[in-house]
């Protein structure tokens, strides 16, 4: 069965699952060939908790860039001393490449042009994301179509073809009322920051809290336009095409 085969037939099973079968139906279809990539936000504390209680084979990383809020650090102490069952990773980016960035660039760069944000992303997240996929077929991500127009588009499940993965995103539909009930529901550990308004949280420098009437990714990045708001850790041609239909 080729991967564009596979992805049909997941898709068409997954529908109507729940996000707790959705995380289960993953994990019986790649075994130890699927990992969770967590940013430490609010959607990815929910699948942090499905799949310490479903499905504890699955691994679980983060990406630390080295720009974090304190408060993250402290959720991700909180988290891996909540959840011992899991196989929680920490993956940094490679030390030579960040001292030529700074030296060449300065060290905040991300200010000055869209290019030099993408170059910094590039090296703190994208590349060591593709050393934390090395060793898999498939991720999990807490990607929801509500957060960004950049993700209107969002598959459960789908190609990957920057890491040429399959990508599982079993809160695709969710809404943040959905995302907000569950967190109160099951007790979930929580970044502070979000009752600050900051509702997508990435590295300091680049996250501020979310103004009254704001698109809540409006804390990222919030000098660039709305369609250039992505890191590359979640890039697909699908969805750039959804993007130029809209333009």
């Amino acid at each position: 069965m080729d991967t564009q085969e596979r992805i049909k037939k997941l898709s068409a099973k997954a529908k109507n699952l729940k996000a707790e079968e959705i995380v289960q139906l993953a994990h019986n279809e790649f075994g130890q060939r699927i990992t969770f990539a967590s940013s430490l936000g609010e959607e990815d504390q929910i699948l942090t908790d499905m799949i310490a209680r479903l499905a504890p084979g699955i691994g679980v990383f983060t990406l630390d860039t080295g720009r974090l809020h304190q408060e993250t650090y402290n959720l991700l102490s909180l988290t891996q001393a909540r959840y011992p069952q899991l196989n929680y990773k920490v993956y940094f980016p490679d030390t030579k490449a960040v001292e030529e960035m700074v030296k060449a660039k300065g060290i905040n760069l991300f200010y000055e042009s869209v290019e030099n944000r993408k170059l910094c992303c590039g090296i703190r997240k994208v590349e060591p994301l593709r050393r934390a996929l090395t060793d898999v077929d498939a991720w999990i991500t807490g990607l929801r179509r509500e957060q960004s127009v950049t993700r209107a588009s969002l598959d459960v499940f789908e190609w990957d073809q920057a890491n040429q993965k399959i990508k599982v995103n079993p809160l695709a539909d969710w809404t943040l009322a959905q995302v907000h009930e569950y967190i109160k529901k099951n007790n979930i550990d929580v970044n502070p920051l979000h009752a600050q308004g900051f509702i997508s949280i990435g590295c300091a420098p680049c996250t501020r809290a979310v103004k009254p009437g704001e698109d809540i990714r409006a804390g990222r990045w919030w000098w660039e336009q709305p369609e250039q708001k992505e890191c590359g850790l979640h890039d697909n041609p699908k969805r750039q095409e959804f993007l130029k239909k809209k333009a």
